[in-house]
């Protein structure tokens, strides 16, 4: 599933993980932690190169605040 590719893409080393989304200037560990994607979450803090802090433009919200929003406890504790 999205596990793998994600696996995948990092070990490449040809994608920037802090990369945002054109409209909501999102990073892919904002994305992870919002929709509780665990695996996904972990694989993008293992790098060390993920800004835990990184906040969307619309919202100004980082993704702890999503995880936590969404009821997401597991990923909320990695994040903390």
């Amino acid at each position: 599933g999205n596990e793998v590719i994600v696996k995948l893409l990092l070990e490449r080393g040809k994608v920037d993980i802090d990369a945002k989304d054109d409209k909501d200037g999102r990073t892919p560990l904002s994305w992870a932690a919002e929709k509780g994607h665990e695996a996904i979450v972990k694989l993008l803090l293992e790098t060390g190169k993920v800004d835990i802090n990184a906040k969307d433009h619309e919202y100004g919200r980082t993704p702890l605040v999503w995880a936590a929003e969404k009821g997401h406890e597991t990923v909320v504790k990695l994040l903390l």
